[in-house]
Formats: C-alpha cells, structure tokens, sequence
C-alpha cells in the first residue's frame, strides 16, 4: 500500500495519519512520532515518492511532487547528496537516523601501531644538494651503501638494482631529516636554504616533511609513495632492502598528508584511496597542523548488521557517524577533521559517504591510529561495502 503523505507548507510539516502506514513506518524505524502521527523528515519524504510510490498532498488536496518537497527545504546544505546517501543506506535494508538522536556510544575502536623509536645514526657523509632536482647525492659510495642498506635511507645505485650504480641518492626529506639530526652535511645549503628550495615546489613542503619525520623518528621507514598516488609508502619498523622475502619487499601500508588549510575534491581522496585498496595497502591520512574550528556537523547515524540480522533503535545502536560528500565537492583538512572529531565525540567511527555523478555511492570506514608519543593525528581509510 502507498503511503500518503500530508504536506502543511507555512510550517514545512511532512505527516503521515494512516494507521496501516504509521504501523509500517514506526517498524522500519522512519520519521518523528507524535501521538497517532508519523512527522517525516525531508529525505524520508522523498525517499517514499521516489522508492515507495508513496503520494504527497498539500492541505487542499493538491499533489506535492518530488521536487516541489525539496525546494522548500532549500535552505539545507547538500540536500540531494544527502539524499542519495540516506537513500543508499535504506535501500540496503539497513537502519539511518537523525544525528541529533546521538548520545554516546564507545564504538570508534583505534588501531595501535608500533613505536620502538629510532636513534639517527651520525654518518658524517657530505652530499650536494640540486634545488631544481630535489635531490642530495652522496658520491661516497662506502658511506652511501651502509645508509642504504642499514637504514634504507635514499636510493643506493639504481632502483630495483642496486648493485648497478655507486651513489646513493637522497630525496628532500631524506636530505633534509639526516642534516637536521646531525648525521649529514650539504655542501651547498643550509637547513634554511633546503626548506626554502623545497618551497618553491611545494608550498605544503614543512607539514608534509613533519609527517615524514614523526614516522622516522618512530622506527618506519618512509619513502616515496608516487606509484600509488601518495605522498609515501611506509615499512614497519625492521624492514631493510636486503630483507627480500615476501612479507618485507612490498609495503603494505601508504601515508598521504592533507593539512588542515590544504582543500582538495572529494573525487582526489577517494581516488587514492581506492588505488590503495587495488594495491592491497592500507591508506593512513595525516592531518597536521594547527586545530582549526569548522562548524562540521555529519549527516547520519547507521545502524549496521549484526550476526542475526540488522540493528535497530530498539535492540541495538549506531556503529557509524555519516558524512556525505559530493564527488565535485571541495573539502580542507580542517573539515575532515572537525567530522572526525565529531564523530569521536560521540564515540562512533567516522563513515564518508562519497555520492558520485551517476549517484552511486562508496564508503570509506575512518579509523583512529594510535601511534605513541606522536603530536599529530593519523587515521585509517579504508573501502567499505555496507
């Protein structure tokens, strides 16, 4: 049976008076009830006119079309991408509710990484810089191969044949990590001057190196992640390039840097995330930099499966806190984090829902990593199918 839909336009009220309709309703766990009534929220509204035949009237028995609902409700940021998400959720047969219902729920369990810590070894090598290149050689081939090979530090002779090749290469973060620990000196440049050429490149230069470092000085070893559309890929602590066997040659894990002021499309960070995931790697975020106050406030509680069945308001809670973003939609690092930190808030993890061009939507569950003694905030990402 349809369910018909009372629209009062001056106080934008959405009402469902059917007993068989408000029995169906109150079930599946949509709408606001009061007294024999079902209040609607909007999307619940035209979630009924687009998947439920459902029909809406005005109070003069006018019919109230999909569109007609959702201009006057206007005013709401992101109204169709936040449609199309609650809509998915629904579709799947899974429970979605007001964030305003949220109390707190100690759901949102964090991931804890080693930290063994790591003693910059004082190689007293003397490289020279290249500004243009971004790259410190050290042609003291006796003192290139043991950083290379004791601590993975730059690329000794050729990548993937060391032994064709004498110098060891250092990238800028490499470079600038083993001058600014002592163990290194340029003969060309300052500590001052490599941050600065770096600049020139990257204006994002100094969050990105301090990420790097804070990985470093932990025992990881951090190099390029380009090949995967990241900043770095990351080896756990006693990883080697001699160590060739098959749970050390391939990373497994990659690190990309979004600081809070940096803005990128929803569609960039979904993108190396699901390269990520091809890869088999884990994708861990970093959000450095000051805290920065947005007014974030995430879409939805979802209720998830549990092993007989689904969870409900009724027998069950929240596991995750929605947001949902727009594929050509520009986000900062301080928002990302501002809706995390919602999210912790009321002890859930964080579910990005990321609504496409043709309205399809991925997921991607964030997850908090706890990595001892580190300033700076770290988070899983990873592809979630409902």
């Amino acid at each position: 049976m349809p369910i018909e839909i009372e629209f009062f336009e001056e106080d934008k009220k959405l009402v469902v008076g059917d007993p068989a309709s408000v029995t169906s309703l109150r079930k599946a766990f949509y709408g606001e009830n009061e007294g024999a009534a079902v209040f609607l929220r909007p999307e619940e509204a035209l979630y009924m006119l687009d998947v439920r035949n459902g029909r809406c009237l005005d109070e003069n028995g006018r019919e109230v079309t999909f569109n007609k609902i959702a201009s006057h409700f206007g005013d709401a940021p992101r109204l169709m991408t936040r449609y199309y998400a609650f809509k998915d959720w629904r579709d799947r047969g899974l429970v979605i509710r007001p964030v305003d219902e949220a109390t707190h729920y100690n759901r949102n369990p964090t991931h804890k990484y080693p930290s063994p810590g790591f003693d910059v070894p004082k190689y007293n090598a003397v490289a020279r810089f290249y500004p243009d290149d971004n790259y410190a050689i050290i042609d003291d081939d006796i003192v290139g191969e043991r950083m290379y090979t004791e601590h993975w530090f730059g690329q000794f002779g050729t990548y993937k044949a060391d032994k064709h090749g004498r110098y060891n290469k250092l990238d800028i973060y490499e470079a600038l990590f083993l001058l600014r620990h002592g163990s290194i000196t340029i003969e060309n440049a300052n500590e001052r001057q490599l941050i600065e050429a770096a600049k020139m490149n990257n204006s994002f230069f100094e969050p990105i190196y301090n990420v790097y470092e804070d990985w470093r000085m932990r025992g990881f070893v951090v190099k390029t992640g380009f090949k995967f559309g990241t900043h770095f890929r990351i080896y756990f602590p006693g990883a080697a390039p001699s160590r060739t066997t098959d749970d050390w040659i391939h990373s497994k894990h990659v690190l990309h840097v979004f600081p809070r002021t940096m803005e990128l499309l929803t569609s960039e960070l979904s993108r190396a995330i699901r390269v990520a995931h091809s890869v088999k790697k884990t994708f861990i975020l970093a959000i450095p930099g000051e805290e920065i106050m947005k007014d974030v406030k995430p879409d939805y509680l979802l209720y998830h499966r549990k092993k007989d069945g689904i969870e409900t308001p009724e027998d069950g809670m929240p596991k995750y806190l929605m947001l949902s973003l727009n594929e050509d939609e520009k986000i900062s690092g301080a928002y990302l984090a501002s809706a995390i930190d919602a999210a912790k808030n009321v002890g859930l993890s964080l579910m990005l829902a990321m609504v496409d061009r043709e309205t399809s939507i991925t997921y991607y569950r964030v997850r908090r990593i706890e990595l001892k003694d580190s300033k700076y905030e770290y988070y899983e990402i990873d592809w979630k199918q409902p």
